[in-house]
């Protein structure tokens, strides 16, 4: 989740080209949520989640820590090589990436009815995309607000891993909150940003192609990270 532009736009992209750019961010976006909720729900209902992650004594096994924590390993390599790599290999390590996300994911259905599931995903559509149109529309810079805005994202991801030792249910509930804030807020700014790419004609065809699929990244982690937020404030737990 970096800045891949940083030179001035000196030519301005076709609607067409933008509306190609576009489409190709909410496929990538969808498709890897679409993933990620296969893969969850079939590990949960298929009894596979309990045999793979929890242990005889109803302990969390070492194995679901190592695939909760190797996404973060994955999307940095994805951000990192994503200029050398081919889009075939980023395509195949997006679906890797989203599905370990949903295997991890699929804790939720234990914890929270089929109906709060659903309910939140919806609020957590809507908000997003309100805060997708505002970011696109509004002519207001947004630069500032996203680099406050990850830093205290990655204020909020390491207390998260902390809370995962101490099991704080205080402290999981502040999180929760200002992650609402967080992660709208970046999805506004994250939109402006793929914007400017967008309208951007002096980019080549395949950086392009390879920017959009990093946009949907972006956008797909800021969308479940919003939706276990909200999840937590308002679910019911079972």
């Amino acid at each position: 989740m970096e800045n891949f532009i940083d030179t001035p736009i000196n030519q301005t992209a076709s609607k067409t080209q933008v509306k190609e750019f576009f489409t190709a961010v909410y496929t990538y976006m969808f498709m890897a949520l679409v993933v990620s909720g296969v893969v969850s729900w079939y590990l949960a209902s298929s009894g596979l989640f309990m045999e793979w992650f929890i242990t005889a004594e109803g302990a969390v096994s070492p194995l679901f820590y190592v695939v909760a924590f190797s996404p973060l390993a994955l999307v940095f390599l994805i951000q990192a090589k994503y200029q050398s790599f081919s889009l075939g290999a980023l395509v195949g390590l997006f679906v890797l990436y989203s599905s370990l996300i949903g295997a991890s994911l699929a804790s939720i259905f234990f914890v929270y009815s089929i109906g709060d599931i659903a309910i939140t995903f919806f609020v957590t559509a809507g908000a997003f995309g309100a805060m997708a149109i505002l970011g696109y529309t509004t002519s207001v810079d947004l630069s500032k607000m996203g680099s406050l805005l990850y830093m205290a994202f990655i204020g909020i991801f390491i207390a998260a891993i902390v809370n995962m030792f101490i099991g704080s249910d205080w402290l999981a509930y502040v999180i929760s909150i200002v992650g609402v804030f967080v992660f709208t807020g970046l999805t506004a700014w994250e939109m402006q940003r793929l914007k400017a790419i967008a309208n951007d004609a002096s980019v080549s065809s395949e950086n392009k192609q390879k920017m959009s699929l990093m946009g949907g990244l972006t956008l797909y982690i800021l969308f479940i990270n919003l939706f276990m937020s909200l999840l937590h404030l308002l679910g019911g737990r079972d």
